[in-house]
């Protein structure tokens, strides 16, 4: 095993406030349902630089709130799935399950300035090196905070 969500945020078009879900259902090719990306409705959609879902560690988020004193435990971050108890490192050149969904790493996601436009000054800062990573939906299906995250490859 490889850690597990803790949990989900989407958000309906870019600058929309990210909203907790209790499940969520990956499309292949797509990413989340209802989410501004898989919608065509985010931020960076125009310029092609899309994620079909973000995942950032929830230790890293630990760390900016009690040690920076920022606020990201709300969806702040602006990425979708919140992990616990894995390194991101691993996630490298690999498949990995989550729920019934097969998710693909594809690339680092590091903070841009719009981050900080939506939440505090200081944000893009705090996720240098924290920004969390890009993964592409090779298989669809549910899934829901403490889904397993399952290494494939």
């Amino acid at each position: 095993m490889g850690g597990v969500v803790e949990a989900i945020y989407i958000a309906p078009e870019g600058s929309a406030e990210m909203q907790p879900v209790e499940e969520v259902k990956a499309i292949e090719g797509c990413g989340l349902d209802g989410d501004r990306y898989c919608e065509g409705t985010g931020y960076w959609t125009p310029s092609g630089d899309v994620c079909e879902v973000t995942l950032i560690s929830g230790e890293d988020l630990d760390y900016i709130q009690d040690e920076l004193g920022l606020r990201v435990k709300s969806g702040e971050h602006r990425r979708n799935i919140v992990t616990r108890g894995i390194d991101h490192a691993q996630l490298v050149g690999k498949r990995f399950r989550i729920g019934e969904a097969v998710l693909e790493y594809d690339r680092p996601r590091p903070p841009c300035a719009h981050v900080q436009d939506l939440t505090e000054p200081g944000m893009t800062r705090a996720l240098v090196g924290r920004g969390g990573h890009c993964a592409r939906v090779v298989e669809g299906g549910r899934i829901r905070p403490g889904d397993e995250i399952v290494f494939l490859t």
